[in-house]
């Protein structure tokens, strides 16, 4: 079940910005295959991977994590 809320929640804060896949991955030194496998719901992600996502969208841990 997080797994699901928290792809989903990335997607959404990731296209909010208008940031494909591919410049979103590349700006946080990701892979785009696992960036996808992780707002597909496919991935176990690392606390590691999630900071970067949270930096690269700009917002804290806390902020990425809200509402789910």
């Amino acid at each position: 079940m997080i797994k699901k809320e928290f792809g989903e929640r990335v997607r959404k804060l990731r296209t909010e910005k208008h940031l494909s896949q591919e410049k979103f991955a590349l700006s946080i030194d990701m892979d785009r295959t696992y960036l996808a496998s992780v707002e597909s719901r496919k991935r176990n992600i690392s606390i590691e991977n999630i900071s970067k996502i949270a930096g690269g969208l700009g917002i804290t841990l806390e902020e990425l994590f809200k509402g789910l």
